[in-house]
């Protein structure tokens, strides 16, 4: 579970962009700027996030400790723009951190390099459209590079284990000397992973608002020169030492903050479905809501949510600790792998069998993860033949799983 969440919620804005890029007719950056002086989300409620997150089977939440705009959901000691200092009063990175500690909820934090309210960041005399990509050149850089030193050794010793450090860099990132905070990152809290926007390789990749079309792997096998490399790339399964880790983040609607006028929901089977795409290439499905102003997750991503887990529920098995199948590109048909397993969701149902051309593993034995009917099936050198009842038992994704040999 992805959380964007702060005062432009109230706006039904999204995050930091409005003043960013400010569009004819849309809020001000005064205006913008003004909102934490009403924010005030007395519904907000850190177990019921997780009661969610569960019931989707998240396993982990990421939440936006800072944005670009500079406002800290955390209580700072280096800045003034904090929660602290609104209505509500009470440090949310505290509350939440608490108690996803004492619920085994691991829990990351989103850290924006990028700082419109920070001088050392930028000219703030100067609108931030003007110079939102921060300005290196002044001297006061490394000035505002001690700063992020400071909040980041905050969140990494006052709000317990952190499970990641998700930066959101934007432009030539490459200024914020990002080893630098690989290395504090891994001296404060060596089990955390850091993600790869800070111009740094990190622990893993971050496709956006997008699933790759196939497995990613480490960019330095993509030199061409190697017949083994092409020959993966050809069949399309890499190598456990050549895979790139790897997570997609995706929103449920348009926007990642709370927007009321964007009802452009995705649906129950097409996020499913994504769920399983991302398995099936080896990643994780990182997949946002953006709370209220008031605290509470509106009902719509409550419904989406709650369906994606019913659907665990039964297959659940097919995606925890699983890694990339060894069929991909198949019309209809992705594949997920762990141990002897091998889990085919099945899109596309077939009217009365199924044929899954190039696996070579040995099958002992095929059931429906819905139903538990087992399957009749024949193998050949050319692949497998499953026999399947007429109707598919899940209208989103039925599974198949194999047991191998």
């Amino acid at each position: 579970m992805f959380i964007h969440w702060g005062p432009y919620s109230l706006a039904s804005v999204e995050a930091s962009w409005p003043i960013m890029r400010p569009k004819p007719g849309g809020i001000t950056e005064a205006e913008y700027r003004a909102l934490p002086s009403r924010f005030n989300p007395q519904k907000f409620d850190p177990n019921a996030w997780i009661n969610l997150a569960r019931t989707a089977g998240q396993e982990y939440m990421v939440f936006t400790t800072k944005h670009h705009d500079g406002f800290c959901m955390f209580d700072s000691s280096y800045t003034d723009y904090k929660i602290v200092n609104t209505p509500y009063g009470k440090d949310i990175v505290k509350e939440l951190s608490g108690a996803c500690d004492a619920r085994g909820m691991r829990l990351g934090f989103y850290y924006s390099p990028p700082d419109m309210h920070n001088p050392n960041f930028r000219d703030t005399s100067k609108p931030a459209s003007e110079n939102w990509n921060g300005e290196p050149e002044r001297p006061q850089w490394p000035l505002y590079l001690d700063y992020m030193q400071l909040q980041l050794t905050e969140l990494l010793t006052k709000y317990g284990p952190v499970a990641l450090i998700w930066f959101d860099g934007l432009n030539h990132q490459e200024k914020y000397d990002g080893e630098r905070f690989l290395r504090l990152i891994h001296a404060l809290q060596p089990a955390t992973l850091v993600n790869d926007r800070i111009g740094v390789p990190g622990d893993y990749v971050t496709p956006e608002q997008f699933i790759p079309k196939e497995i990613p792997i480490k960019q330095a096998h993509f030199a061409g020169t190697d017949q083994r490399v092409n020959q993966e790339l050809k069949l399309g399964v890499p190598r456990p030492e050549d895979f790139q880790l790897w997570e997609t983040c995706m929103t449920i609607n348009d926007t990642w903050a709370y927007n009321m006028h964007d009802h452009n929901y995705k649906s129950a089977q097409l996020l499913i479905r994504s769920l399983v795409e991302v398995a099936s290439r080896g990643g994780n499905f990182l997949l946002n809501v953006g709370p209220q102003p008031d605290g509470e997750i509106q009902p719509e991503f409550q419904e989406r949510l709650q369906a994606i887990g019913n659907w665990m529920a039964v297959n659940s098995d097919s995606i925890y600790g699983t890694t990339y199948g060894p069929i991909q590109g198949a019309s209809g048909i992705r594949t997920t792998a762990k141990r002897e397993s091998i889990f085919v969701h099945v899109f596309d149902w077939p009217s009365t069998s199924l044929d899954i051309l190039g696996l070579q593993k040995k099958v002992i034995s095929a059931h429906l993860m819905a139903t538990g009917q087992q399957l009749k099936f024949r193998q050949s050198e050319a692949g497998l033949q499953i026999d399947l009842p007429a109707q598919a038992p899940d209208a989103n994704v039925s599974v198949i799983m194999l047991r191998t040999l």
